[in-house]
């Protein structure tokens, strides 16, 4: 199990700092560039309908001052679409929103919205920009997603994450089959949502798994510690765990 299994570092909630009480501080491209040389393989950002952490002149300043790649996490509407082909960020990760939700909820039901999904994953995909779903890890979503053409799905870790002890191995049990299942059919299955030092581990193990996608613990942990320790520490645990 040597496969290297790459980090995403979510920055999302520097800026819902810097948003509490206005102005430039603390800077979410700051953050980029922390991550970039402490063993993040890549960025991601939500931007929301609210603009309540990240906001649009943040994805182009993010871009100018790192090589990684940037993941956009995004609501599948036009909007958000003409934003991504605008910026034409690495990977675009469509999720679900409500505008009510403190933080994603659960995963997209692309079962249930293919209709609606096909022409964002068509153009997004046109346009050289690596689709991704962020899905629970069911094999209904997987085989949406293989309908759609999505070439990524990111499994909803957020049950495992909140479950303890017998329900705990179930959920893992749930994404590691799942991640099994996506890769045999040919996508690159991630995971995240609720990881932290405690819990990364057993997630991390799941052979079939490409990359995690880590955000509010992170950025947590950054208060009492700083950003470089809490990227490397989490670096340190998924390199264990392979």
């Amino acid at each position: 199990m040597s496969r290297h299994l790459r980090l995403g570092v979510n920055i999302d909630h520097v800026a819902t700092v810097r948003n509490a009480r206005g102005g430039g501080h603390p800077d979410p491209v700051r953050a980029a560039e922390i991550v970039a040389r402490t063993g993040g393989d890549g960025i991601t950002a939500h931007l929301r309908e609210d603009r309540r952490h990240i906001r649009d002149d943040d994805l182009k300043r993010i871009q100018d001052a790192t090589d990684l790649p940037l993941n956009l996490e995004m609501a599948a509407t036009e909007e958000m679409l003409k934003i991504a082909l605008a910026h034409r960020p690495h990977a675009a990760c469509i999720v679900p929103e409500k505008r009510e939700e403190r933080t994603t909820e659960g995963g997209l039901d692309a079962a249930s919205r293919h209709n609606h999904l096909m022409s964002f994953v068509d153009r997004l995909g046109e346009a050289g920009i690596r689709v991704s779903l962020f899905v629970e890890p069911e094999a209904r979503q997987i085989e949406a997603a293989m309908r759609l053409g999505a070439p990524v799905v990111e499994f909803h870790t957020g049950a495992y994450a909140l479950a303890e002890g017998e329900d705990r191995a179930r959920e893992l049990a749930r994404i590691a089959d799942a991640a099994a299942l996506a890769a045999k059919n040919g996508i690159e299955p991630h995971a995240g949502h609720g990881l932290t030092y405690d819990n990364v581990a057993p997630v991390a193990a799941i052979p079939q798994l490409a990359e995690l996608n880590i955000g509010h613990y992170l950025i947590g942990e950054a208060i009492f510690t700083g950003l470089e320790d809490a990227v490397r520490r989490m670096r340190e645990l998924m390199d264990e765990a392979r």
